[in-house]
């Protein structure tokens, strides 16, 4: 079978049985246990669509249930399949084949104002209940900052605030703007430690309605302003500039108006702090399962990517910070209480929607544990006074 003799040439560590869809039993690799990972395939179109394109195709089973597993869960398959993988392609099929679809949406994927509020409906305006399941209580839909590996959620997404107003350097009466500011709890938080004007813009409805609501009940309506607004639309200088989990969603046609409009939108003595998930590897195509099922119109970007086009806009880059396992430790709580809220899940959706998801998070937190996704955080200014000459600031 030529897909079991190809995913012996790709695990090198460890193993599993693959019973194929007409009950042959392949072992792949060197099993570690006596009991070993069964993956049974349940289609016969899988023993070539896993072979050429199992970067789409490896998900869609698995939601669509033809494929298996037993002896095992998803998230011990894919801690073993991309820890084999790492930051390499699967193969050169693959590679082919998503340099094509990835070129081809390159050229006609278009995110202005019209089509990045439809990507960002897509995504976050499902349900308010259903994200309460799985995030903390703040709703921080972003990569935690881990002190510790064994900090919990709530406290890591703490420390994330935490550490990006450290960064921002916030004075009183500052004006601040949040570009993607979801379900407002930054902006809101910014306002209460510092003392600072605040403007949130999102694209979603519900995000922006239940920011308003908690604006107004903590009494801070004169402190936060939510507006639903594309970054391009806004016409004002600010002090301060913040995006958390915003800029994968800009395209990379866009990365140079975004940056302009940063540039434009900061004062000459400004800070802006882009929180944003990327890549350690050099530019490549979006993920196909990640852009047809869950962001659609989403990319994440090498650092290259992001780098050139600051310097064309006229920003410096004052600081970065490469977060390397903080996302999948935060993706690993999101996936156990995801996982443990999974009768909840059910009565709001169906069982596909539970395995994509399931699959999305777990995937997700493999990628960011072996392979090549990171979070940067790019600290930009105008002028090299705008912050202290040394980084103490930040962790005092």
């Amino acid at each position: 079978m030529k897909l079991a003799r190809f995913l012996n040439k790709l695990f090198k560590i460890g193993g599993f049985v693959l019973i194929d869809a007409n009950l042959n039993k392949h072992t792949i690799g060197s099993p570690e246990k006596d009991n070993p990972i069964i993956v049974k395939l349940l289609d016969k179109t899988l023993h070539y669509k896993l072979l050429f394109f199992p970067d789409l195709y490896l998900g869609e089973a698995y939601a669509e249930g033809t494929l298996k597993i037993e002896n095992g869960n998803l998230t011990e398959f894919l801690n073993l399949a991309l820890k084999n993988i790492g930051r390499k392609k699967t193969n050169v099929f693959s590679q082919l084949i998503n340099k094509f679809k990835g070129s081809y949406r390159y050229l006609t994927n278009f995110n202005f104002i019209k089509k990045s509020k439809m990507n960002v409906s897509h995504h976050y305006d499902i349900s308010d209940d259903f994200y309460d399941l799985f995030l903390d209580s703040k709703r921080q839909y972003s990569c935690a900052y881990f002190n510790n590996p064994n900090d919990s959620l709530e406290v890591a997404q703490n420390n994330k605030i935490n550490h990006i107003i450290k960064k921002l350097n916030l004075k009183p009466n500052e004006k601040v703007l949040d570009i993607g500011s979801g379900w407002g709890s930054l902006a809101i938080e910014i306002a209460k430690k510092s003392k600072c004007e605040v403007t949130g813009i999102t694209l979603s409805k519900n995000q922006l309605d239940y920011s308003v609501k908690k604006a107004k009940e903590l009494n801070l309506e004169n402190q936060v302003t939510f507006k639903l607004m594309d970054y391009r639309e806004i016409n004002e200088k600010f002090d301060k500039i913040v995006s958390v989990g915003m800029f994968e969603h800009v395209g990379r046609k866009f990365y140079k108006k975004f940056f302009n409009q940063v540039n434009k939108l900061l004062k000459n003595d400004g800070i802006a702090l882009i929180h944003t998930i990327g890549s350690v590897n050099p530019p490549r195509d979006p993920h196909p399962w990640i852009t047809k099922y869950i962001f659609p119109g989403g990319y994440t970007p090498s650092m290259s990517e992001v780098t050139g086009p600051i310097e064309k806009s006229g920003l410096s880059v004052s600081d970065v910070e490469v977060l390397r396992m903080h996302y999948s430790y935060t993706l690993r709580h999101w996936k156990q209480r995801f996982l443990d809220n999974r009768e909840k899940v059910l009565e709001m959706f169906d069982e596909k929607f539970f395995r994509m998801w399931e699959f999305y998070l777990t995937s997700c937190e493999m990628a960011f544990k072996w392979g090549d996704m990171v979070v940067y955080q790019f600290q930009l200014i105008k002028n090299f006074t705008s912050t202290p000459i040394r980084r103490d600031y930040i962790y005092k």
